[in-house]
């Protein structure tokens, strides 16, 4: 996607807007949690990361590929983020998110097309968004990040797991994931770095489902065995 070729993914996107989260719950379902269950994983678990390393909460966020803006308030409320910036490629999804927060002054939703700030971020976040990038626009997508960012800024880059045979499987039944192209951990750490980004570790989360939730203590022991059906790779801006 490289920024200027967003509006590629804009109309497959657009045509989702109404019914984003049902066609996500078709895919999760199968886990016997929804999309909510793994959000707050995602940020407990990226929390604990700051907390661990001594890291300030942070006062700006990008969103990259904020979609309807579900995480919105988990920045603000698990991360203590001061402000929140999502932005999207699609008007549809943004639309709902500005209705959805229209009440909340520190969040903003903006299309990437048209919103430049370099180095106003303090972390920049996103989600199972790349794997909807074709492979020649990541770099693009990557750069802009990171100009988004400031120097020493942190991107908890999530992406699911090629390696799971559940998240395949999960993939396969999300239609809007039909034309997703997926990304491995090396794959995403090679990106990254050559986007000028330090990599700073690599955790495995969501090995376990409902089913099976008893297990799930065990997870954060296992968190660098590439079990997990996502992973993050937190890396940080090279001053």
């Amino acid at each position: 996607m490289s920024v200027a070729n967003d509006a590629a993914q804009a109309p497959e996107f657009d045509a989702y807007a109404a019914r984003y989260d049902e066609a996500l719950a078709a895919g999760l379902s199968v886990t016997g949690e929804d999309k909510d269950y793994y959000a707050r994983g995602r940020m407990h678990w990226l929390a604990r990361r700051l907390r661990a390393s001594g890291i300030a909460p942070p006062a700006t966020v990008l969103d990259f590929g904020c979609g309807l803006g579900a995480s919105t308030p988990l920045f603000l409320d698990i991360l203590d983020a001061k402000q929140v910036v999502g932005v999207d490629v699609s008007e549809g999804l943004l639309d709902r998110a500005r209705a959805a927060f229209a009440g909340e002054p520190r969040a903003r939703f903006r299309s990437i097309d048209g919103y430049e700030a370099p180095a106003t971020a303090d972390l920049a976040f996103v989600n199972g968004v790349f794997h909807h990038i074709p492979p020649d626009d990541r770099a693009g997508a990557l750069s802009y990040v990171r100009r988004t960012l400031k120097p020493g800024g942190l991107f908890a880059f999530w992406e699911n797991n090629p390696w799971n045979p559940g998240t395949r499987w999960i993939m396969s039944r999300v239609s809007f994931d039909a034309n997703a192209i997926t990304i491995t951990p090396p794959e995403a750490r090679r990106l990254l770095r050559a986007a000028g980004f330090e990599i700073v570790e690599t955790d495995f989360l969501f090995i376990f489902p409902r089913a099976l939730r008893l297990l799930r203590p065990l997870e954060r022991p296992l968190a660098r065995l590439p079990l997990g059906g996502q992973y993050m790779v937190l890396c940080r801006a090279q001053r």
